[in-house]
């Protein structure tokens, strides 16, 4: 049999599966979340769900895989454990961890779906239609910085909402595995 250097020997097929199934689920809350709080057409709110969904994934896995050399060896052999087996050899020890963990990666996807979205907002508006007359611009240049800040209020209300809804079915979806696995 021919030996490829590049790939591993075990090849962990349930995870890349679960976080398929994950980014599925994610995409379709979070576009409904999306299409009905900030006024998308279906369209548009499953692309913006598409995009900050799967940016996020890569840029998490690209985080973990630099995080993890740098874990103390009792730390990955329990990843190791978890990701091939789904058992937590020493799990009374390591839960503070994983909560505090959990809490971490949600704030931090969180943040990273904002500062996504917001960049795909800028740059995919289109500049002709933010050209106004300049009469008036000084009458309703208080009304518009309002408008302004509650539209960046509801897209960060927005966002906190349809990222704890995903996660919290994310959850339940681990949970029922761990219980029937």
């Amino acid at each position: 049999m021919i030996d490829y250097p590049f790939l591993p020997r075990v090849f962990p097929l349930g995870v890349i599966l679960f976080d398929f199934l994950f980014l599925l689920v994610a995409i379709a809350i979070e576009a409904y979340i999306l299409q009905r709080r900030l006024n998308f057409d279906r369209r548009t709110s499953s692309f913006y769900a598409i995009a900050i969904n799967v940016f996020s994934s890569v840029i998490g896995w690209i985080i973990f895989f630099f995080v993890e050399p740098m874990l103390p060896v009792r730390f990955k052999a329990e990843l190791v454990d978890y990701i091939f087996f789904n058992q937590l050899r020493y799990a009374n020890h390591i839960q503070s961890i994983i909560v505090l963990t959990a809490f971490i990666i949600f704030f931090a996807t969180f943040l990273v779906k904002y500062i996504l979205m917001k960049v795909m907002l800028i740059s995919l508006s289109d500049p002709s239609k933010n050209k106004p007359q300049t009469e008036i611009i000084k009458r309703r240049n208080s009304r518009r910085n309002n408008k302004f800040k509650w539209q960046n209020s509801n897209l960060v209300t927005s966002l906190l909402i349809a990222n704890s809804l995903s996660y919290t079915v994310i959850v339940i979806i681990v949970f029922i595995r761990s219980a029937y696995v």
